[in-house]
């Protein structure tokens, strides 16, 4: 969240952060961004018995804040499928993971039972089943011998604070496109690279930043 928002004092960038909530009153996230001087919100989901009456109260801050798109940063409650069909194509997340390998929780443990070579983040489109969706752009990062799960996550984390600014500037600009589930460049002869990161490749890093 705090990278999002540092990409967003940019003057030319494409998107202005207009609200952040949560659902955990006095997260640090909402405190980042009062002193920040952006409006907050925290609606507290255990004051709810029904998951539909929580997400109504979300649904609603948002529309009041007439909100065009939500970016979930460490949200861990799963949104119902109602409420991701009412903000379909304008609701993206980012996951530690290349998707759609491996979904869900305990990425970097998994990544390092399996023995993978390449790891890394994504960030896509929410769809009603978990960590499902057209993704807009994705991190590379090598697993390397003698990793454990802190050596990673923190190379994962360090990408994904670059990654997430690069997939909304995207987003936001009109250079991602839906055609049908995939999300395509504007620009059919955009730089391959565009949409990724690649930190071990100085070519492809730099190519994404444009």
């Amino acid at each position: 969240m705090a990278a999002l928002i540092e990409a967003c004092e940019d003057r030319d960038f494409p998107a202005h952060i207009a609200l952040v909530g949560s659902n955990v009153p006095g997260a640090s996230g909402l405190l980042h961004a009062e002193g920040k001087g952006i409006p907050t919100f925290a609606i507290d989901h255990k004051h709810f018995t029904e998951r539909a009456d929580f997400e109504a109260e979300l649904d609603r801050r948002l529309r009041e804040a007439r909100i065009e798109l939500v970016c979930l940063a460490g949200f861990m409650r799963l949104l119902s499928p109602d409420f991701v069909a009412a903000w379909r194509n304008r609701l993206i997340n980012i996951h530690p993971s290349l998707l759609p390998a491996l979904p869900g929780l305990r990425t970097h443990e998994r990544a390092l039972e399996a023995g993978v070579k390449i790891h890394g983040a994504t960030v896509h489109f929410v769809r009603a089943e978990t960590d499902q969706g057209p993704i807009i752009a994705q991190a590379a990062v090598p697993v390397l011998h003698g990793d454990d799960v802190e050596t990673i996550a923190a190379r994962v984390l360090a990408v994904e604070h670059r990654l997430y600014p690069l997939a909304l500037q995207l987003v936001a600009s009109g250079a991602a496109k839906l055609a049908g589930d995939v999300v395509v460049l504007e620009n059919a002869g955009a730089d391959p690279a565009a949409a990724l990161l690649c930190p071990t490749d100085e070519t492809l890093f730099a190519a994404s930043e444009r």
